[in-house]
Protein backbone atom coordinates (compact mmCIF):
# COMPACT_ATOMS: atom_id res chain seq x y z
CA UNK A 1 0.00 0.00 0.00
CA UNK A 2 1.32 3.45 -0.95
CA UNK A 3 0.85 6.32 1.50
CA UNK A 4 0.92 9.96 0.35
CA UNK A 5 1.16 13.01 2.59
CA UNK A 6 -1.09 15.30 0.58
CA UNK A 7 -2.05 14.85 -3.05
CA UNK A 8 0.18 12.51 -5.10
CA UNK A 9 2.55 14.00 -7.65
CA UNK A 10 1.57 13.88 -11.31
CA UNK A 11 3.38 10.58 -11.93
CA UNK A 12 1.41 8.85 -9.16
CA UNK A 13 -2.07 10.09 -10.07
CA UNK A 14 -3.46 6.86 -11.48
CA UNK A 15 -7.28 6.70 -11.87
CA UNK A 16 -8.88 5.37 -8.72
CA UNK A 17 -11.95 4.19 -6.89
CA UNK A 18 -12.03 6.43 -3.84
CA UNK A 19 -13.66 6.84 -0.48
CA UNK A 20 -13.21 9.79 1.88
CA UNK A 21 -13.39 9.93 5.67
CA UNK A 22 -11.55 10.00 8.97
CA UNK A 23 -11.78 6.21 9.41
CA UNK A 24 -10.96 6.47 13.10
CA UNK A 25 -10.81 2.90 14.38
CA UNK A 26 -11.69 1.36 10.96
CA UNK A 27 -14.74 -0.31 12.56
CA UNK A 28 -17.08 -2.78 10.88
CA UNK A 29 -19.03 -0.01 9.20
CA UNK A 30 -15.81 1.28 7.67
CA UNK A 31 -14.84 -2.26 6.71
CA UNK A 32 -18.10 -2.74 4.81
CA UNK A 33 -17.46 0.49 2.91
CA UNK A 34 -13.84 -0.46 2.15
CA UNK A 35 -14.89 -3.88 0.86
CA UNK A 36 -17.16 -2.20 -1.68
CA UNK A 37 -14.38 0.17 -2.72
CA UNK A 38 -12.05 -2.79 -3.20
CA UNK A 39 -14.70 -4.64 -5.26
CA UNK A 40 -15.38 -1.61 -7.46
CA UNK A 41 -11.66 -1.05 -8.02
CA UNK A 42 -11.22 -4.66 -9.10
CA UNK A 43 -14.25 -4.52 -11.40
CA UNK A 44 -13.16 -1.26 -13.03
CA UNK A 45 -9.42 -2.08 -12.98
CA UNK A 46 -8.60 0.93 -10.82
CA UNK A 47 -6.54 1.51 -7.70
CA UNK A 48 -8.54 1.32 -4.45
CA UNK A 49 -7.86 4.60 -2.65
CA UNK A 50 -8.74 6.30 0.63
CA UNK A 51 -8.45 9.97 1.54
CA UNK A 52 -8.24 10.61 5.26
CA UNK A 53 -7.29 13.60 7.38
CA UNK A 54 -4.73 14.55 10.01
CA UNK A 55 -5.65 16.21 12.26
CA UNK A 56 -9.34 15.34 12.50
CA UNK A 57 -11.29 18.31 11.05
CA UNK A 58 -13.18 18.83 14.33
CA UNK A 59 -9.86 18.91 16.17
CA UNK A 60 -8.59 21.59 13.77
CA UNK A 61 -11.72 23.73 14.18
CA UNK A 62 -11.62 23.39 17.97
CA UNK A 63 -8.02 24.60 18.05
CA UNK A 64 -8.79 27.52 15.74
CA UNK A 65 -11.84 28.51 17.78
CA UNK A 66 -9.88 28.46 21.02
CA UNK A 67 -7.34 30.76 19.37
CA UNK A 68 -9.96 33.43 18.75
CA UNK A 69 -10.31 34.55 15.14
CA UNK A 70 -12.73 32.48 13.03
CA UNK A 71 -11.59 31.00 9.72
CA UNK A 72 -13.35 31.53 6.42
CA UNK A 73 -14.63 27.95 6.70
CA UNK A 74 -16.12 28.62 10.12
CA UNK A 75 -17.75 31.92 9.37
CA UNK A 76 -18.22 34.75 11.85
CA UNK A 77 -21.27 33.39 13.64
CA UNK A 78 -19.77 30.23 15.18
CA UNK A 79 -21.52 29.96 18.58
CA UNK A 80 -18.94 27.78 20.29
CA UNK A 81 -15.86 25.69 19.63
CA UNK A 82 -16.58 22.17 18.35
CA UNK A 83 -15.71 19.38 20.72
CA UNK A 84 -12.42 17.63 20.01
CA UNK A 85 -13.16 13.95 19.27
CA UNK A 86 -11.39 11.31 21.30
CA UNK A 87 -8.89 9.44 19.12
CA UNK A 88 -9.51 5.70 18.76
CA UNK A 89 -6.45 4.81 16.69
CA UNK A 90 -3.12 6.43 15.97
CA UNK A 91 -2.12 6.93 12.34
CA UNK A 92 0.06 3.81 12.30
CA UNK A 93 -2.83 1.57 13.35
CA UNK A 94 -5.25 3.27 10.97
CA UNK A 95 -2.93 2.70 8.02
CA UNK A 96 -2.38 -0.93 9.00
CA UNK A 97 -6.14 -1.52 9.11
CA UNK A 98 -6.58 0.13 5.70
CA UNK A 99 -3.84 -2.09 4.26
CA UNK A 100 -5.55 -5.17 5.69
CA UNK A 101 -8.74 -4.06 3.92
CA UNK A 102 -6.95 -4.24 0.56
CA UNK A 103 -6.51 -0.52 -0.09
CA UNK A 104 -3.81 0.35 -2.64
CA UNK A 105 -3.33 4.05 -1.90
CA UNK A 106 -3.96 6.27 1.12
CA UNK A 107 -3.85 10.05 0.90
CA UNK A 108 -3.29 11.56 4.35
CA UNK A 109 -4.41 15.14 3.81
CA UNK A 110 -3.13 17.72 6.28
CA UNK A 111 -6.32 19.46 7.38
CA UNK A 112 -5.42 23.13 7.69
CA UNK A 113 -7.00 26.54 7.08
CA UNK A 114 -6.36 26.41 3.34
CA UNK A 115 -7.94 23.00 2.92
CA UNK A 116 -10.88 23.91 5.16
CA UNK A 117 -11.59 27.01 3.09
CA UNK A 118 -11.88 25.15 -0.24
CA UNK A 119 -15.29 25.65 -1.82
CA UNK A 120 -17.15 22.46 -2.80
CA UNK A 121 -16.41 23.23 -6.47
CA UNK A 122 -12.68 23.71 -5.80
CA UNK A 123 -12.58 20.50 -3.79
CA UNK A 124 -14.17 18.60 -6.65
CA UNK A 125 -11.98 20.10 -9.38
CA UNK A 126 -8.62 20.46 -7.61
CA UNK A 127 -8.72 17.44 -5.31
CA UNK A 128 -11.02 14.79 -6.79
CA UNK A 129 -10.60 15.40 -10.53
CA UNK A 130 -7.14 16.93 -11.01
CA UNK A 131 -5.42 15.65 -7.88
CA UNK A 132 -6.74 12.08 -7.65
CA UNK A 133 -8.30 11.27 -11.06
CA UNK A 134 -11.29 9.72 -9.31
CA UNK A 135 -13.55 7.54 -11.48
CA UNK A 136 -15.71 5.98 -8.76
CA UNK A 137 -16.51 7.51 -5.37
CA UNK A 138 -18.24 6.05 -2.32
CA UNK A 139 -19.17 8.09 0.74
CA UNK A 140 -21.61 7.79 3.61
CA UNK A 141 -25.18 9.01 3.21
CA UNK A 142 -24.51 12.03 5.47
CA UNK A 143 -21.24 13.07 3.80
CA UNK A 144 -20.68 16.86 3.57
CA UNK A 145 -17.60 18.69 2.33
CA UNK A 146 -16.15 22.07 1.48
CA UNK A 147 -16.19 25.37 3.35
CA UNK A 148 -19.17 25.58 5.75
CA UNK A 149 -19.93 21.95 4.75
CA UNK A 150 -21.81 23.35 1.78
CA UNK A 151 -21.26 20.32 -0.47
CA UNK A 152 -23.30 17.14 -0.10
CA UNK A 153 -24.23 13.96 -1.97
CA UNK A 154 -26.33 15.90 -4.47
CA UNK A 155 -23.37 18.16 -5.24
CA UNK A 156 -21.17 15.15 -5.90
CA UNK A 157 -23.70 13.40 -8.12
CA UNK A 158 -24.05 16.48 -10.32
CA UNK A 159 -20.27 16.88 -10.48
CA UNK A 160 -19.90 13.21 -11.39
CA UNK A 161 -22.11 13.74 -14.43
CA UNK A 162 -19.93 16.66 -15.49
CA UNK A 163 -16.51 15.16 -14.85
CA UNK A 164 -17.18 11.49 -15.50
CA UNK A 165 -17.09 9.77 -12.11
CA UNK A 166 -19.73 7.59 -10.46
CA UNK A 167 -21.00 8.38 -6.95
CA UNK A 168 -22.27 5.63 -4.66
CA UNK A 169 -23.53 5.92 -1.07
CA UNK A 170 -23.24 3.30 1.64
CA UNK A 171 -26.26 2.68 3.90
CA UNK A 172 -25.68 2.70 7.63
CA UNK A 173 -24.21 -0.54 9.05
CA UNK A 174 -26.04 -1.76 12.18
CA UNK A 175 -25.07 -4.03 15.09
CA UNK A 176 -28.03 -5.41 17.07
CA UNK A 177 -30.13 -2.47 15.93
CA UNK A 178 -27.47 0.11 16.83
CA UNK A 179 -25.61 2.15 14.24
CA UNK A 180 -21.92 1.26 14.03
CA UNK A 181 -19.92 4.47 14.17
CA UNK A 182 -16.67 5.83 15.57
CA UNK A 183 -18.78 7.53 18.26
CA UNK A 184 -20.20 4.18 19.39
CA UNK A 185 -16.67 2.75 19.55
CA UNK A 186 -15.54 5.73 21.64
CA UNK A 187 -18.46 5.23 24.01
CA UNK A 188 -17.64 1.55 24.45
CA UNK A 189 -13.98 2.31 25.13
CA UNK A 190 -14.82 5.08 27.59
CA UNK A 191 -17.00 2.60 29.48
CA UNK A 192 -14.25 -0.03 29.45
CA UNK A 193 -16.60 -2.41 27.59
CA UNK A 194 -14.08 -4.32 25.50
CA UNK A 195 -16.58 -7.03 24.52
CA UNK A 196 -18.80 -4.42 22.87
CA UNK A 197 -15.74 -2.74 21.38
CA UNK A 198 -14.74 -6.07 19.82
CA UNK A 199 -18.23 -6.43 18.30
CA UNK A 200 -18.00 -2.97 16.74
CA UNK A 201 -14.43 -3.30 15.47
CA UNK A 202 -14.50 -6.96 14.50
CA UNK A 203 -11.33 -7.55 16.54
CA UNK A 204 -9.81 -6.77 19.93
CA UNK A 205 -8.80 -3.20 20.68
CA UNK A 206 -5.07 -2.56 20.67
CA UNK A 207 -2.55 0.28 20.33
CA UNK A 208 0.82 -0.15 18.62
CA UNK A 209 3.97 1.91 18.80
CA UNK A 210 7.70 1.93 19.41
CA UNK A 211 9.04 1.54 22.94
CA UNK A 212 10.71 4.76 24.12
CA UNK A 213 12.93 5.66 27.07
CA UNK A 214 11.10 7.00 30.10
CA UNK A 215 12.07 8.34 33.50
CA UNK A 216 12.95 4.80 34.70
CA UNK A 217 10.65 5.42 37.68
CA UNK A 218 8.86 2.07 37.29
CA UNK A 219 12.16 0.21 37.37
CA UNK A 220 13.18 1.99 40.57
CA UNK A 221 9.97 0.98 42.39
CA UNK A 222 9.98 -2.63 41.18
CA UNK A 223 7.59 -2.31 38.23
CA UNK A 224 9.61 -1.69 35.03
CA UNK A 225 7.44 -0.54 32.14
CA UNK A 226 7.41 -0.31 28.35
CA UNK A 227 6.61 3.30 27.46
CA UNK A 228 4.77 4.51 24.35
CA UNK A 229 4.20 8.22 23.67
CA UNK A 230 1.10 9.71 21.98
CA UNK A 231 1.18 12.60 19.52
CA UNK A 232 -2.39 13.55 20.39
CA UNK A 233 -3.82 14.43 23.79
CA UNK A 234 -7.28 12.95 23.47
CA UNK A 235 -7.19 9.12 23.57
CA UNK A 236 -10.54 7.33 23.54
CA UNK A 237 -9.79 5.61 26.85
CA UNK A 238 -7.79 6.27 30.00
CA UNK A 239 -7.12 4.40 33.21
CA UNK A 240 -5.54 1.18 34.41
CA UNK A 241 -6.00 -1.97 32.32
CA UNK A 242 -5.27 -5.66 32.06
CA UNK A 243 -3.38 -6.09 28.78
CA UNK A 244 -1.28 -8.48 26.76
CA UNK A 245 1.66 -7.41 24.63
CA UNK A 246 2.36 -8.69 21.13
CA UNK A 247 5.66 -8.43 19.26
CA UNK A 248 8.19 -9.47 21.88
CA UNK A 249 7.58 -13.21 21.92
CA UNK A 250 5.90 -15.94 19.91
CA UNK A 251 2.96 -15.71 22.34
CA UNK A 252 1.40 -12.55 23.81
CA UNK A 253 2.84 -11.54 27.17
CA UNK A 254 0.48 -10.73 30.08
CA UNK A 255 0.70 -7.46 31.93
CA UNK A 256 -0.95 -4.40 33.41
CA UNK A 257 -0.94 -0.95 31.81
CA UNK A 258 -1.64 2.68 32.63
CA UNK A 259 -2.84 5.04 29.90
CA UNK A 260 -3.07 8.69 30.86
CA UNK A 261 -1.20 11.75 32.10
CA UNK A 262 0.46 10.21 35.21
CA UNK A 263 -0.78 12.97 37.58
CA UNK A 264 1.26 11.78 40.57
CA UNK A 265 4.65 12.16 38.87
CA UNK A 266 4.13 14.48 35.88
CA UNK A 267 2.24 17.76 35.43
CA UNK A 268 2.99 18.25 31.71
CA UNK A 269 -0.32 16.80 30.52
CA UNK A 270 1.45 14.49 28.03
CA UNK A 271 -0.23 11.16 27.36
CA UNK A 272 1.82 8.04 28.01
CA UNK A 273 1.01 4.33 27.79
CA UNK A 274 3.08 2.49 30.42
CA UNK A 275 2.91 -1.31 30.39
CA UNK A 276 4.39 -3.60 33.03
CA UNK A 277 4.86 -7.12 31.64
CA UNK A 278 4.86 -9.78 34.31
CA UNK A 279 8.18 -11.56 34.89
CA UNK A 280 9.86 -9.91 31.90
CA UNK A 281 13.21 -8.13 32.12
CA UNK A 282 14.56 -7.88 28.55
CA UNK A 283 15.65 -4.64 26.89
CA UNK A 284 13.15 -3.70 24.17
CA UNK A 285 13.77 0.01 23.49
CA UNK A 286 12.95 0.93 19.91
CA UNK A 287 10.95 -2.24 19.26
CA UNK A 288 7.49 -2.06 17.72
CA UNK A 289 4.89 -3.63 20.02
CA UNK A 290 1.11 -3.90 20.11
CA UNK A 291 -0.70 -3.58 23.45
CA UNK A 292 -4.06 -5.38 23.46
CA UNK A 293 -6.60 -4.21 26.05
CA UNK A 294 -8.56 -6.94 27.83
CA UNK A 295 -10.20 -5.44 30.92
CA UNK A 296 -10.40 -2.11 32.74
CA UNK A 297 -9.42 -2.16 36.41
CA UNK A 298 -10.03 1.46 37.40
CA UNK A 299 -9.65 5.11 36.47
CA UNK A 300 -6.37 6.99 36.78
CA UNK A 301 -5.81 8.67 40.17
CA UNK A 302 -3.41 11.15 41.71
CA UNK A 303 -1.68 9.93 44.88
CA UNK A 304 -0.13 11.93 47.69
CA UNK A 305 3.32 10.35 47.42
CA UNK A 306 5.38 7.68 45.67
CA UNK A 307 4.88 4.91 48.29
CA UNK A 308 1.10 5.28 47.96
CA UNK A 309 1.41 5.08 44.16
CA UNK A 310 3.64 1.99 44.44
CA UNK A 311 1.09 0.25 46.67
CA UNK A 312 -1.67 1.01 44.15
CA UNK A 313 0.43 -0.41 41.30
CA UNK A 314 1.02 -3.57 43.32
CA UNK A 315 -2.73 -3.99 43.85
CA UNK A 316 -3.35 -3.45 40.13
CA UNK A 317 -0.73 -6.05 39.22
CA UNK A 318 -2.31 -8.56 41.62
CA UNK A 319 -5.75 -7.89 40.14
CA UNK A 320 -4.40 -8.37 36.62
CA UNK A 321 -2.74 -11.65 37.57
CA UNK A 322 -6.04 -12.86 39.06
CA UNK A 323 -7.78 -11.92 35.79
CA UNK A 324 -5.41 -14.11 33.80
CA UNK A 325 -5.74 -16.96 36.31
CA UNK A 326 -9.54 -16.76 36.13
CA UNK A 327 -9.43 -16.70 32.34
CA UNK A 328 -7.17 -19.73 32.34
CA UNK A 329 -9.43 -21.60 34.75
CA UNK A 330 -12.47 -20.76 32.63
CA UNK A 331 -10.74 -22.01 29.50
CA UNK A 332 -9.74 -25.23 31.27
CA UNK A 333 -13.28 -25.79 32.50
CA UNK A 334 -14.65 -25.25 29.01
CA UNK A 335 -12.17 -27.74 27.58
CA UNK A 336 -13.12 -30.32 30.20
CA UNK A 337 -16.78 -30.06 29.15
CA UNK A 338 -16.03 -30.88 25.51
Amino acid sequence: MKVFRGLPNAASRAPCALTIGNFDGVHRGHQALLAQVRAAASRLQLDAAVMTFDPHPREFFAQRSSGGAPTQAQGSQTPQAPQVPKRIANLRDKLESLAEAGIDRVIVEHFNAGFAALSPQDFIEKVLVQGLHVKWLMVGEDFCFGARRAGNIGTLIEAGKQYGFEVVTLPTVMNDGIRISSSSVRSALAAGDFNHTRQLLGHSYAISGHVIHGQKLGRNIGFPTLNMRFRHRHPALAGIFVVQVHGLSALPLPGVASLGVRPTVDDSGRILLETHIFDYQQDCYGKLVRVEFLHKLRDEEKYIDLPTLTAAIARDADAARRFFRDQGNAATAATDRI
